[in-house]
């Protein structure tokens, strides 16, 4: 695209809400994790203490067993249940009930006690989740036992079931129905205050501690968890369940609200203000998405550029908000017109664009004649009138139908062609214009002249040439007229002024060239005055553009007094045009000129429409006659009738005449006749470059 705006809204258009779901995710992982760590971190500080308890109280046992084989009588033995083994781990001393797993040589990974898990399934078959239960049982067992391996301690599983023990001190054995129960069973007695709350789960094992001699006791143990401690367990697992539960719920309710909000935002993003209609950037966005996809990929399609003809002069005889609706209605006749995945905007001020499909030319031209003719109707009391430029994609004439990969397409670009074809119709009338190749000709001219117009000044490649002017009685030089040829090394031959002057006009570079004419043929005059030549007035273009500046009668006195030309040989020409700008503006300038003693003249006269009535309040010294008074002479000699009108009007005026474009004999003769003062045309002489106009000139001593 070529604005930042337009890339802002591919961004946006193309964007998704990848973004927004990886930030919720991210930070409901991180809140989950910090929860679930604290629930972690809690368990494994119990799990700790406790194991290192009875660790200590093993520890404790050893060393009462060892005072009491000291001294039997003296002490007496624990009354824990023990087995010691020797060096080779062979038991030789037994102390109450030996339910220790050796066998297992101290690895508690799962807890399998030999025929415990079949036994608990034979007995619980008809419930599958009390099953389940207990090898919950199982799993807490192996994280236990990997919390004793993690603190250095030697452990050996327990032959026996694990032991859930409800408030009232009852022994709850595997044939209890299941974990769950048993702690729901402890919860319910836990409401009643009366009943002492002594609940726990129980699970056995048995740590070894070294002796002497390579001796060990291995000692029964166990790891309880009590009702409270089960009870904070659950509640901090519930939070941290009810927090990932809100989190989801959040992140689904953020998204939609995101997704309506962006859509919300969207419509207001491609609403126009004007129409209520979509705008322009809108269309840029849809069109070139529409040409994307593959089921278009077969079709023709063209743009087009509405103009609703005098819209401005419209709102001027009513109002803006009469204006205003007038598009809207323009707007909805041009929707009726629309098939499916065909589109329209209202682009600005009074411009439309639309996207159409279409088969061939003379169908696609009669489309938009039918929808014309109904915009032409919008309102009963106007007939309005719309000029349509029209770029079929891909295609530049009739004849170059070549396919194009509609999605390299650029819309922007395709409706600037619309709009170079809209600008080239004239008159009031609708009417419809295609862009071909002849214009994309011109607009490539048009960029080659905008490239390389500073540094054709600044290398001088701009040439002075000269059309001298005659006394039609004595067919001596009078004057002569300064016009601009270029000589670019990139063309053959010179490049005429009608090829390069009108770009100058519109980009505003004309009056960098009118500095340089002038410039010049000053430098021209004082080099011939220098040589002794008689020379005569010269007339130098000066544009309209250039009367918007409050010091020009400034800038040309300096720029000739620079070269030391006498101010009496230098004419400035304006075109009749320059009369319908500022006009006091320009009776200003004109008679600053006049009292610095410059020759100021009138170029095309008659091809307007107001020039007697510039005659009556610009004090001109010159007329030039425009040259289709004697192009275009209609025979029945209307128009030499204005011609000599015009002399004599001119003489009571105080003002001399130049009739130019003069080509014949018996013009000349009739202009000498009727008492013009110069004649300047092909019948004397063409344009010549300065050399060759020194040679007209005579010298100061013939």
């Amino acid at each position: 695209m070529a604005n930042i705006k337009e890339e802002k809204l591919r961004s946006l258009k193309h964007s998704n809400i990848a973004a927004s779901i990886a930030g919720l995710i991210t930070l409901g992982v991180i809140i989950f994790v910090a929860f679930a760590s604290m629930l972690s971190v809690f368990a494994v500080y119990i799990m700790d203490a406790k194991v290192r308890d009875e660790y200590n109280r093993v520890s404790q046992v050893a060393e009462l067993y060892l005072i009491s084989e000291a001294d039997p009588g003296a002490s007496r033995g624990p009354a824990d249940d023990y087995i010691i083994t020797d060096e080779a781990g062979k038991i030789i001393k037994e102390h109450g009930t030996n339910t220790c797993d050796l066998a297992s040589g101290g690895k508690m990974d799962v807890l399998e006690i030999a025929g415990a898990v079949d036994a608990v399934e034979a007995q619980l078959s008809e419930d599958a989740t009390e099953i389940s239960d207990i090898k919950d049982i199982y799993d807490l067992n192996d994280g236990i036992a990997q919390r004793i391996r993690e603190n250095g301690i030697t452990v050996y599983p327990d032959t026996r079931y694990p032991i859930i023990k409800t408030g009232k001190g009852g022994r709850v054995s595997p044939d209890f129905p299941g974990l769950g129960s048993a702690l729901r069973a402890l919860a319910d007695q836990a409401d009643d205050e009366s009943v002492d709350v002594t609940g726990y789960i129980r699970l056995p094992y048995w740590i070894e501690v070294p002796l002497s001699s390579g001796m060990h006791m291995v000692c029964k143990a166990s790891f309880d968890m009590n009702y409270r401690e089960l009870t904070i367990l659950g509640t901090l697992l519930v939070i941290v369940v009810i927090i990932s539960i809100a989190l989801l719920v959040f992140m689904i309710v953020f998204l939609c609200r995101n997704l309506k909000n962006r859509k919300r935002m969207q419509e207001v993003f491609f609403m126009d203000e004007i129409t209520g209609g979509h705008n322009w950037m809108w269309f840029l966005s849809n069109a070139e998405e529409e040409l994307k996809k593959k089921s278009n990929s077969d079709n023709r399609y063209a743009v087009l550029d509405i103009v609703f003809v005098n819209y401005r002069n419209f709102c001027v005889c009513h109002s803006v908000a009469e204006g205003e609706e007038m598009l809207r209605l323009v707007g909805d006749k041009i929707e009726e017109h629309l098939q499916k995945g065909e589109l329209y905007a209202h682009h600005s001020a009074a411009h439309f664009a639309a996207l159409l499909i279409y088969t061939d030319t003379a169908s696609l031209e009669e489309r938009i004649r039918k929808m014309t003719a109904d915009m032409e109707k919008v309102n009963s009391d106007h007939k309005f009138n719309f000029w349509v430029g029209v770029d079929r994609i891909g295609i530049l004439s009739d004849e170059n139908s070549g396919k194009v990969n509609l999605k390299d397409v650029d819309i922007e670009h395709e409706y600037n062609n619309a709009g170079a074809a809209r600008a080239s119709i004239t008159g009031d009338d609708s009417a419809i214009a295609f862009f071909d190749a002849k214009m994309v000709e011109e607009q490539k001219w048009i960029d080659t002249i905008n490239e390389n117009q500073e540094k054709a000044l600044a290398n001088e490649e701009f040439l002075v040439y000269y059309q001298p002017k005659y006394d039609p009685r004595t067919n001596t030089l009078k004057g002569a007229e300064a016009l601009i040829r270029w000589k670019s090394p990139a063309h053959d031959g010179l490049i005429p002024p009608g090829r390069f002057i009108p770009i100058f006009e519109k980009n505003g570079f004309i009056t960098e060239i009118d500095h340089y004419m002038l410039g010049h043929v000053a430098r021209d005059q004082k080099e011939w005055l220098d040589k002794g030549y008689s020379c005569v007035p010269v007339s130098v273009n000066v544009s309209r553009a250039h009367f918007i500046e409050d010091d020009l009668a400034e800038q040309i006195r300096d720029i000739v007094d620079r070269e030391g030309t006498p101010h009496d040989l230098i004419e400035i020409e304006l075109t009749e045009s320059a009369f319908f700008d500022d006009k006091n503006a320009l009776i200003t300038t004109i008679k600053k000129l006049k009292g610095y003693g410059f020759t100021v003249s009138m170029d095309d006269f008659g091809s307007g429409y107001s020039s007697l009535n510039s005659l009556k309040e610009i004090p001109l010294d010159v007329l030039k006659l425009d040259a289709d008074f004697f192009r275009n002479d209609s025979g029945d000699g209307r128009d030499r009738i204005i011609v000599s009108e015009a002399i004599n009007l001119a003489r009571k005026l105080s003002m001399r005449t130049v009739a130019e474009g003069v080509e014949e004999k018996d013009q000349v003769d009739f202009l000498a006749k009727e008492g013009c003062d110069m004649i300047q045309g092909y019948y004397f002489a063409k344009p010549m470059p300065k050399e060759e106009y020194a040679g007209k000139m005579g010298t100061s001593d013939m």
